[in-house]
């Protein structure tokens, strides 16, 4: 692929951009701290996304609800008893969770190319505060508010598409089940960002391209 490929760029955000494991596993030790519970960061990681999917599934609801009630039930599977009137620590927190070392970078010299965008499971104003952290604006911002919907359904995509109009859409994520899935059925050239050295699933469809961070994504490129 070469910058002459595509005219447009979107991304998943959280995960894919902004290191949400980082921010998460802060928030949930932070959290459970203030009762005395000691959790290991990988379990945290692990029940939070599992009950992510769940949650989700479930019919589209605010993000924040979203992130209070996985909160819940991931801290159940910890063994740790948080109370509802307390689940809202982790939107809370969602603001202070960093871009990776390789992000600015690589949108900047993306946007030298491109015209910029993103797809995410997120509230607008949540997305607004991440926003802040990004030294490159978008073009194309399409939220689960806005589609009352969570990928790995279509509606994002399928926006994406609409806003979009002709130009020619590269989507890049990391999340194999949330992103690769849903832009291969719909025929979306879309890149792995694989951060975390993950297979593909059993019968998925290939991703267009595999690569380990942004900065190998400029590199295909061809920047």
């Amino acid at each position: 692929m070469t910058a002459q490929d595509f005219d447009i760029i979107t991304f998943d955000c959280y995960g894919t951009l902004i290191d949400w494991e980082g921010g998460i596993v802060k928030a949930f030790q932070t959290e459970a701290g203030n009762d005395g519970v000691e959790l290991d960061p990988n379990r945290i990681v692990a029940a939070y996304s599992a009950e992510e999917r769940s949650v989700e599934s479930e019919g589209y609801r605010l993000y924040r609800e979203v992130l209070a009630e996985t909160a819940r039930r991931a801290a159940g599977r910890l063994g740790w008893k948080l109370y509802s009137e307390r689940a809202g620590f982790l939107a809370e927190s969602l603001v202070t969770w960093k871009p990776f070392r390789d992000t600015n970078t690589a949108l900047e010299r993306l946007a030298n190319e491109y015209r910029l965008g993103i797809l995410s499971n997120v509230d607008d104003d949540l997305l607004a505060a991440t926003r802040q952290h990004f030294t490159v604006d978008f073009d194309l911002v399409v939220t689960a508010q806005q589609v009352r919907s969570y990928k790995p359904g279509l509606a994002h995509f399928k926006e994406a598409i609409a806003r979009a109009d002709k130009m020619r859409l590269l989507h890049a994520a990391q999340s194999y089940f949330h992103d690769v899935v849903p832009a291969s059925k719909l025929e979306i050239p879309v890149v792995w960002v694989n951060r975390k050295d993950e297979h593909i699933e059993q019968g998925g469809p290939t991703p267009t391209h595999e690569v380990r961070d942004l900065a190998e994504l400029t590199d295909l490129l061809g920047d």
